[in-house]
């Protein structure tokens, strides 16, 4: 494979940095996946109906929603730091006060709280990466930050249950608080400030309204904004329907669930890996353009065997593996076409970005159980829906008509 003349060969990895900056993007699929086992258990203890267990999911992903439009202004203007340290002291607070709550009531506003504290890490670190990098290798650092936080989701159920095991499900929001404090004091002692004088200069110059309103007049930014969020849409469906799907529907064991569920961590780990090492001959756009007509071919399948029942797991959940790996080759390069577009307002673009994947994932996750049946039909055609509409803001928005330089 030829190398592009618009690639530059890339620069030494500065693993230090990826590290951290992983761990910061890890609070969200901690903060979900290491309390999926003991939602029975939470049901039960608090004296919650199945709906209102479930709201705790929900209401985390909105107040990651809505949390990071706060963030993403405020580090443009006064630094990345800040931000960051603000947010994980709510987290952590947050996380002991889901610890000692004695009501279902009280850990669904704790949860929404606690998600108003971690998503600062996300949208941060996102932001520090564009100050650091220009558009193809921060596509390359992205894919970094996606190995990094994609251990989340493999080793955060299987350590959820044994600390359930050994500490109750109490003690897996002692583990998230202690896990925020740790981060913290990296973040401390560790990240220095990388936000720009002309950034902060643009900042200053304007007020987040107005800064969030010439990034909506972009067409490209949105496409690309769009893109990103309802690809990530079908991982959030996937994560709230397939607990019911594989455990319920299939047989399987909470156990043996973990292992389904980290299988296809380790796909969406690996093709982000791929998408790293292909940038080096292809630019982002030209891998998004082919990853998501491939995820369209793979939803397509997915849907034709959920819908006809032919085969049941032994269909379905191969192709669950190959459809969601696809979100490795549209995650970052997506959020790097779009943090491209205006770096002057990273902070921003990140907060947009990150509120339109958690909304768009929220809505999915919904109408997926919503429509639930105790098949994989409506996980299928939620799926399909999202990937079919991904694909339209991509071709049609954010994919520029001739092919032009990275900026």
């Amino acid at each position: 494979m030829s190398q592009s003349p618009d690639i530059k060969a890339p620069p030494v990895t500065p693993w230090g940095l990826v590290i951290l900056l992983g761990a910061l993007t890890a609070f969200a699929p901690m903060s979900i996946d290491m309390y999926l086992p003991a939602l029975p258990a939470i049901g039960k203890a608090l004296g919650g109906t199945p709906e209102a267990t479930q709201g705790t999911l929900a209401v985390f992903l909105a107040g990651m929603a809505i949390g990071q439009f706060l963030y993403g202004p405020a580090s443009d203007r006064y630094g990345r730091r800040a931000p960051i340290l603000v947010g994980v002291a709510v987290y952590v607070a947050a996380s002991i006060w889901c610890a000692l709550t004695q009501s279902m009531e009280g850990l669904i506003f704790a949860r929404f709280v606690q998600a108003l504290g971690g998503c600062a890490g996300a949208v941060v670190a996102r932001a520090v990466v564009r100050d650091q990098f220009d558009h193809t290798e921060t596509a390359r650092v992205l894919s970094l930050l996606t190995l990094v936080m994609g251990v989340a989701p493999i080793v955060a159920p299987l350590l959820g249950g044994w600390v359930m095991v050994i500490a109750g499900w109490r003690g897996i929001f002692w583990t998230l608080a202690l896990f925020g404090c740790l981060v913290g004091l990296a973040v401390f002692l560790r990240l220095r400030e990388s936000r720009s004088e002309e950034t902060a200069a643009q900042a200053r110059s304007e007020t987040p309204l107005k800064a969030y309103g010439q990034l909506l007049r972009n067409r490209r930014l949105i496409g690309y904004a769009l893109a990103g969020a309802l690809n990530g849409a079908v991982l959030f469906t996937y994560i709230s329907s397939s607990p019911a799907l594989v455990i319920e529907t299939y047989g399987f064991s909470p156990q043996a669930f973990g292992w389904v569920f980290g299988c296809n961590a380790v796909g969406v780990i690996g093709m982000s890996q791929v998408n790293r090492m292909v940038l080096r001959y292809v630019t982002p756009d030209t891998v998004l353009r082919r990853a998501s007509l491939a995820a369209i071919g793979f939803g397509l399948l997915l849907a034709f065997f959920a819908f006809t029942g032919i085969g049941r797991q032994y269909t379905v959940l191969p192709l669950l593996f190959t459809l969601l790996a696809s979100y490795g080759l549209m995650a970052g390069n997506t959020m790097a076409g779009a943090l491209s577009m205006d770096p002057r307002r990273a902070g921003s673009i990140s907060a947009l970005m990150g509120s339109l994947s958690f909304g768009a994932g929220a809505v999915a996750s919904w109408a997926s159980g919503a429509l639930h049946d105790g098949s994989a039909r409506p996980m299928a055609g939620v799926m399909l829906a999202c990937l079919l509409a991904s694909a339209g803001a991509l071709w049609f928005l954010a994919l520029p008509r001739k092919t032009q330089a990275p900026a």
